[in-house]
């Protein structure tokens, strides 16, 4: 009779609260990016991440630079994979909309990629019991996958805004 070999314990996943004024400097973050200016004559408030979004390619990647904080922030306090594949997607979905010139900007003021992700990371503080520590491969992954993605749609703003310089350029 052959004998299993015995089972080896699961390492235990250690959650580690976020750094004091982490969370602080988190909903910052998501203000100065989502609600730091207010529409004069309505409840409105727009950041400055549509307004970076006007420079096309560049202002993009520094919009993306900054939310990625809200992304290390959940993953510090322990937020499971899945918790940030979800955060990641807001961000992904901000990134390849908001890479359409004027359109992608619109989207921007009402999408507000990160708010939603201070949302989630504020249900992952709240709940620490509830999250783990995800390893870091799988961060690594949804960042650089994140990248990839961001940079494919950088390229195609600027293939956009190449042809659009080109059909006004031949216009004169």
């Amino acid at each position: 009779m052959a004998s299993t070999p015995p089972s080896r314990p699961s390492p235990q996943v250690e959650v580690i609260p976020p750094r004091p004024g982490e969370l602080r400097r988190a909903r910052a973050v998501a203000r100065v990016l989502d609600d730091l200016i207010p529409i004069p004559g309505t409840s409105w408030r727009i950041g400055i991440d549509p307004l970076l979004g006007l420079f096309p390619g560049v202002g993009d990647w520094v919009g993306w630079a900054a939310s990625l904080h809200l992304l290390l922030s959940a993953w510090r306090a322990g937020a499971d994979a899945a918790t940030l594949v979800r955060m990641a997607g807001n961000m992904v979905i901000d990134a390849l909309v908001g890479a359409v010139p004027v359109l992608g900007d619109l989207f921007d003021m009402a999408w507000k990629a990160n708010d939603r992700n201070l949302r989630i990371l504020e249900g992952v503080v709240a709940e620490p019991a509830d999250t783990r520590r995800s390893s870091r491969w799988v961060v690594g992954s949804v960042v650089a996958g994140t990248v990839t993605l961001l940079g494919l749609a950088s390229i195609g703003a600027l293939l956009v805004l190449r042809t659009v310089v080109g059909a006004v350029s031949g216009l004169f």
